[in-house]
């Protein structure tokens, strides 16, 4: 038999962008602690739906801890307290029976609330619109063993490419900052052959779009690190300056 506990939700509620919201309280009694926090706000929506209740509004898509759709902010940290764990991939094993569990969308200039707990993440598309892709002609799909890339390069790229985009950096930073998603997609493709062409141009259009969006500035104060559920390492900040640099000294 699946072990149950009691908790009490206060739930962020905002009616529109332009709405005043605030923090609602909802009783949940006999949750399974094998379920996922999603499951356990769809359980709620349901509850309210039979009560003739607007339901919560919150992003999720996958549900595998891929997309980066679950964007909420559990009890002060974005995605919950487990590190390397999305929303989704959070099971309500990991809070206790009358626990008080604080759920909030991503708070952040750039990310406006669209209702409850979604928020506009477009900003972080309009930021790879403007430099994160290869547009060069590469040809045809080489041979995974064409390009000869050391391993310890390949496997720098693949960490900057587990981003997942989902925002968590940005709401997580006092500043807003969006440096450790910018980084990671500056560094992979500029580690790899086939981004170098584009460098410079991407680190500078790349830059330029995230403080045109309102972005704060880093200070390097580790939250973005510490936060994402796809353990992005700041290193990749450090490149990023030195991409950018480099292109301003081309210039």
């Amino acid at each position: 038999m699946d072990k149950t506990i009691n908790v009490t939700l206060k739930i962020w509620r905002q009616a529109g962008p332009k709405a005043k919201g605030e923090f609602i309280t909802y009783k949940m009694d006999n949750v399974s602690t094998d379920s996922s926090f999603l499951e356990m706000l769809d359980v709620l929506n349901e509850k309210l739906v039979k009560e003739h209740k607007e339901p919560v509004a919150f992003d999720h898509d996958c549900r595998e801890g891929i997309c980066g759709m679950c964007s909420l902010y559990i009890n002060g940290h974005p995605h919950g307290k487990d590190s390397e764990t999305t929303t989704c991939q959070l099971h309500m094993r990991r809070f206790k029976d009358g626990e008080t569990i604080t759920v909030e969308p991503w708070r952040s200039a750039a990310f406006p609330v669209i209702k409850d707990l979604m928020v506009d993440r477009g900003a972080y598309d309009k930021i790879i619109q403007a430099g994160g892709y290869v547009s060069i002609s590469t040809g045809g799909v080489p041979d995974a063993n064409a390009i000869p890339i050391s391993k310890d390069i390949a496997d720098e790229a693949m960490d900057a490419a587990t981003c997942i985009g989902c925002g968590a950096c940005a709401a997580a930073c006092k500043n807003g900052s969006a440096m450790l998603f910018v980084a990671a997609k500056v560094s992979q493709l500029a580690l790899l052959p086939q981004g170098k062409v584009e460098a410079a141009r991407r680190a500078k259009a790349m830059v330029a779009k995230m403080d045109e969006l309102g972005f704060g500035n880093c200070t390097n104060t580790g939250a973005c690190e510490a936060e994402c559920p796809k353990a992005v390492s700041i290193t990749h900040i450090a490149r990023l300056n030195r991409e950018f640099l480099k292109a301003k000294f081309k210039d």
